[in-house]
């Protein structure tokens, strides 16, 4: 099991600039890639960014060039950085782990979600 623990959001004017933190706890040895989405008034959930245990990352289009992602392994945090904000990024952001663990003759993979942070942008 592994347990997640976003903050960092709020409430920024456009153009502003917030840093999202996601905290990992539990069974992290098996954690494969981490990443965030985010989930708009009557919108879907989408991906954000996204980053292997490699380093490895990418990103939604609508934020290539405005957020990036990183991780600080000896925390075991995943981080969000997110410039120039604009409204239409006004969501709740989900931090997202997935794991894996294998054995001789299987392999499985979970997905573990955070309870989400509240991110508004105002015009």
């Amino acid at each position: 099991q592994v347990q997640l623990v976003e903050s960092g959001g709020g409430l920024v004017q456009a153009g502003g600039s917030l840093r999202l933190s996601c905290a990992a706890s539990g069974t992290i040895f098996g954690i494969n890639h981490m990443g965030w989405y985010r989930q708009g008034p009557g919108k879907q959930r989408e991906l954000v960014a996204d980053i292997t245990s490699g380093g490895s990352t990418s990103f939604a289009d609508s934020v290539k060039g405005r957020f990036t992602i990183s991780r600080d392994n000896a925390k075991n945090t995943v981080y969000l950085q997110m410039n120039s904000l604009k409204p239409a990024d006004t969501a709740v952001y989900y931090c997202k782990a997935v794991t894996v663990r294998r054995g001789s003759d299987y392999e499985r993979w979970d997905d573990y979600w955070g309870q989400g942070t509240q991110v508004t942008v105002s015009s």
